[in-house]
């Protein structure tokens, strides 16, 4: 039987890391990553992330979206645009997409990834 999961109670556990140094362009991006959900084939993903102040480079090979809930990210794509997004925001970033995130305010958000 499927049930639903709560993230309030789900009983999984955070995971820490950084990006992969070559993809670091400022400050120590420390972020920290719980996985509620993840489908039985393993393409798509739900759960809550926070992360510290920096910038580094994203390239996505699957779509997310973010439900900002604290913080501010400013998001830049591979042309230079610069998106802000603020707790209350929502966003996908659609797989395909290079850029940069930079994490200006200590962020955290609900996440839901397919790919």
């Amino acid at each position: 039987m499927k049930k639903v999961i709560a993230f309030a109670t789900s009983p999984a556990e955070p995971s820490t890391y950084r990006p992969a140094p070559d993809r670091i362009l400022a400050g120590d991006p420390v972020q920290t990553a719980t996985l509620h959900f993840t489908s039985e084939d393993g393409r798509f993903t739900a759960g809550t992330w926070s992360a510290e102040r920096g910038t580094w480079r994203v390239v996505f090979t699957e779509s997310e979206f973010c439900h900002l809930l604290e913080g501010v990210i400013v998001v830049t794509d591979e042309a230079g645009e610069k998106t802000t997004f603020r707790a209350g925001d929502a966003f996908v970033s659609p797989a395909g997409f290079t850029g940069t995130w930079e994490i200006v305010e200590p962020a955290r958000k609900l996440f839901a990834f397919y790919e």
